[in-house]
């Protein structure tokens, strides 16, 4: 039997955005990770390139987020900016309009007053690398006190890559209980 998104247990809005999008079947990593966020456990997902692990780390986070509370509730940490754009760019595809879901990509090179601009006026989901998180934490325009979600995108990546210390210092901000 063929699984459906429907089967993961998506809300109709975003069933109706991935049909829009033409996205019929879930790969195997959206069927195992999906039920699991949506159930709040945490997950390790390895998969290849082009499988749809973004999607399947980004449908739950907009499942998980509540559209009414302007804090950040969802962080997405990404090893480089162009990670940080593309995955930023599918959270967008994958936001259906009636989910009123408001998301930032955070990167340096960017100007950060309008990253601080768009957080104060309240964004659900933030996508971002290591050391602009942490530029904005510092700055205190990031709060991650009402975080739920803790993603870190190609975590083996940002290890190798020597954001270690980066990655504890983000998340011993974040609360105890946050999935991730």
């Amino acid at each position: 039997m063929t699984t459906t998104f429907k089967d993961l247990g998506l809300s109709d809005a975003c069933l109706s955005q991935l049909e829009k999008l033409g996205f019929t079947e879930p790969t195997q990593i959206q069927q195992d990770a999906v039920p699991a966020l949506l159930d709040g456990k945490d997950i390790v997902g390895q998969s290849q390139t082009g499988t749809g692990k973004t999607a399947a780390f980004s449908l739950p986070a907009l499942e998980i987020v509540d559209a009414n509370d302007r804090a950040v509730q969802a962080l997405i940490l990404t090893p480089t900016r162009e990670l940080a754009q593309q995955v930023g760019q599918a959270i967008q595809d994958f936001t259906a309009k009636e989910q009123r879901i408001q998301s930032l990509t955070v990167y340096g090179g960017q100007s950060i007053e309008r990253q601080i601009s768009k957080l104060r006026r309240g964004v659900q989901i933030v996508v971002g690398t290591p050391g602009r998180v942490i530029d904005l934490l510092e700055r205190r325009e990031l709060v991650l006190d009402e975080l739920k979600l803790a993603i870190l995108d190609e975590a083996d990546e940002m290890l190798s890559m020597g954001f270690i210390d980066d990655i504890k210092k983000i998340l011993r901000r974040t609360p105890e209980g946050r999935q991730t």
